[in-house]
């Protein structure tokens, strides 16, 4: 079996000539192999949304800032199924290891909470820039891919 990513994150960068304007566009890319390797099927789809979401939102070390509020206008929910959806993404395991960590921030020295801190790890496969999703062994012969604008 091959070493092949099963999802990754990329960016594409636009320069219009006629206005001059530059502009980046972020796309989740799903290959075939994380359908066939069983990733989706065991997530299922809504932790499957809300990892994707969330991927929408990182940057290149997996880290990301969004609040709930933010999370639930982009997955088309309530903010208190966004919650429900997040700390169920945040249990997940795959192949017995986490995909996201989150970590609440403290603001300067105080005691009040800052937003919460996602980390989407290399093992979820998705990657961003010049960030690194982990080696997966996946099924051979699955080079096809789907993409999914973000």
């Amino acid at each position: 079996m091959s070493e092949q990513n099963l999802v990754s994150v990329e960016t594409q960068s636009e320069y219009s000539v006629t206005t001059g304007r530059r502009e980046t566009r972020i796309f989740v890319k799903m290959y075939v192999d994380a359908a066939i390797s069983g990733l989706i099927a065991d997530m299922g789809a809504d932790r499957w949304q809300t990892l994707c979401v969330l991927a929408s939102f990182m940057d290149a070390n997996g880290d990301c800032y969004p609040s709930q509020e933010h999370i639930a206008k982009r997955l088309g929910v309530s903010r208190q199924t966004a919650g429900k959806r997040i700390s169920s993404l945040l249990s997940y395991r795959w192949r017995g290891r986490p995909l996201v960590h989150a970590t609440k921030g403290r603001e300067g020295g105080s005691q009040r909470f800052d937003n919460m801190r996602y980390t989407v790890l290399p093992v979820s496969q998705l990657a961003i820039f010049s960030g690194e999703a982990e080696a997966m062994s996946s099924a051979p012969d699955t080079a096809r891919s789907v993409h999914g604008s973000t």
